[in-house]
């Protein structure tokens, strides 16, 4: 098995995202580069959350693709990076992806992965283009927890916060060596991102909907100092854009800096 990029891994860091984002400001970034820490010291999640991890018992790494699109044609990115770790995680685990959704697996609209409403994964992007014309380069960082999830949420000291773990879905085998489970997400990712890069979002809209963890629920979106919205979660458009339908309308909701949950 072989990853078509720049593999590094490093025993310690403040937050592999950021290694590569300061490459990507300094315009050395010339080949995509996958790089795994087992402890990052500052990780990162979306809206500058903190991503807490306990290294032994997760995984942590970030790669930097380029794209040939502008930053505005590369909307449901996060999207389609939940969908490579999903078939990832199938592959590695030898795991059928019906299987895998069966035992409640699921994809949170935009950046999460859950298990029966538990957090076991989430998903940050980060970076842009340079100039015009430039490839855009993004850095797709990923954590998952791979086991003992109790403690992962004992480090985390959050009330009401639900955490899962890779090793809940397998029932009669062993985790994965993580040294494999990682090759064979960047081989997925790989393979999405080419995908995504010819069709665009659309060539996946369908196959998203199917692992939407809040499709047809009553949720709350809150966040960049608006007042919370309510609706029902009607799935995603053509641009990876969450459809909220309201009493009268249908409001269109980007990314952003923006929090979804179900509504109490």
């Amino acid at each position: 098995m072989t990853a078509n990029c720049i593999l590094e891994r490093i025993a310690q860091t403040e937050s592999t995202n950021n290694d590569l984002l300061e490459r990507w400001r300094a315009g050395t970034l010339l080949d995509p580069v996958a790089r795994i820490a087992h402890e990052q010291t500052a990780g990162k999640g979306r809206a500058g959350r903190v991503w807490l991890a306990n290294p032994a018992d997760s995984m942590c790494f970030s790669y930097a693709h380029p794209f040939n699109k502008n930053p505005a044609q590369l909307t449901g990115l996060s999207l389609v990076v939940g969908m490579a770790v999903l078939t990832g995680i199938a592959q590695a685990c030898k795991i059928d992806l019906p299987d895998l959704y069966q035992a409640g697996l699921r994809l949170k609209w935009p950046n999460d992965l859950l298990l029966n409403g538990a957090k076991f994964g989430g998903i940050l992007i980060e970076g842009g283009q340079a100039k015009a014309g430039d490839p855009s380069w993004m850095i797709v960082g990923i954590g998952l927890n791979l086991k003992n999830a109790k403690a992962i949420k004992a480090s985390l000291d959050q009330a009401g916060v639900k955490v899962g773990s890779i090793e809940q879905l397998l029932s009669n085998t062993s985790l994965p060596d993580t040294d494999y489970l990682w090759l064979t997400l960047l081989e997925s990712l790989q393979t999405h991102f080419q995908k995504f890069e010819k069709e665009g979002f659309p060539a996946f809209q369908a196959e998203w909907l199917q692992w939407d963890a809040y499709a047809n629920q009553s949720v709350c979106i809150s966040g960049a100092g608006q007042e919370p919205i309510y609706g029902i979660a009607q799935g995603v458009d053509s641009h990876g854009a969450l459809l909220l339908k309201q009493a009268d309308k249908t409001t269109t909701i980007y990314a952003g800096d923006v929090s979804l949950r179900m509504q109490a």
